[in-house]
């Protein structure tokens, strides 16, 4: 007789999301990256005051938003990851991971101040 046993997964299981975000936050930062070649090109903005009209549209200013929650997600996905490898002693790889993401809420809320003020 043969005894069927559960296979017990242990740990965060990471790997397919992160590998996902890392690929659709790229995309979209490309994708952004394209659209702002092609209005500066456009536009061509030679003084404050052009770029400032240039970032007037609401369009363009959610599009820089998204962009910057697109790298931050990035940045926060494939710094925890290194932390994950290289930093072994759990408390000291924990302080560090919540100051990461202390920073970039930080930068993200910094983001958001500077393109709607």
């Amino acid at each position: 007789m043969v005894k069927h046993t559960e296979r017990i997964v242990t740990g965060a299981h990471y790997g397919l999301k992160d590998w996902l975000v890392q690929r659709v936050s790229a995309v979209l930062m490309i994708v952004y990256l394209i659209v702002l070649a092609v209005v500066i090109f456009i536009v061509s903005p030679q003084d404050h005051v052009a770029w400032q009209t240039v970032f007037a549209n609401q369009w363009m200013r959610i599009a820089s938003f998204l962009f910057f929650l697109s790298l931050f997600w990035h940045a926060w996905v494939g710094v925890r990851n290194v932390l994950m490898d290289y930093v072994k002693p759990t408390a000291i790889r924990l302080t560090a991971q919540i100051l990461v993401i202390i920073a970039l809420l930080f930068y993200l809320v910094w983001t958001a101040e500077i393109l709607w003020s």
